[in-house]
């Protein structure tokens, strides 16, 4: 089951690099990010636009610049990077994509997919970057392939 588009997996992915490789009072490249995780730059940029756009992310164009976060990595959640990148309508979609799912016409999975979301949703916002990243720091969890 599919539950987060490329694109939310691959700005999740594109945080965590940011938040487990600190560089103080310095901007990330870009160019590095989508290199290190086998990323499409233009994709990667267009996520960022996103991020950015949501007050996740700073981003500073020239010889120095690129991305960094617009906060503290412990005061960004995993929802708030999920709804950014999926709408803020995320957790009211069907899972089979019928308009209109809810109690009075359900889909068939309806019943299933709320408990599910709900799960979901509190997993994500109670996770945060910094928790993650710290995971990854410590060599817990991997980043790359």
């Amino acid at each position: 089951m599919k539950v987060l588009s490329q694109t939310s997996k691959y700005g999740i992915r594109a945080l965590l690099y940011i938040v487990s490789h600190p560089r103080v009072n310095e901007y990330v490249s870009i160019g590095e990010i989508a290199k290190e995780l086998g990323l499409s730059f233009h994709f990667l940029t267009k996520i960022f636009r996103e991020l950015n756009n949501e007050g996740i992310l700073y981003s500073y164009r020239g010889p120095s610049g690129g991305v960094a976060l617009a906060r503290p990595a412990d005061q960004i959640m995993l929802v708030d990077i999920v709804l950014a990148l999926e709408g803020k309508d995320y957790f009211d979609n069907c899972l089979l994509g019928f308009p209109g799912c809810g109690v009075e016409k359900p889909c068939p999975v309806h019943d299933f997919w709320k408990e599910v979301k709900a799960d979901v949703k509190t997993h994500l916002c109670i996770t945060n970057l910094a928790e993650l990243g710290d995971k990854i720091t410590a060599n817990e969890v991997r980043l790359f392939d």
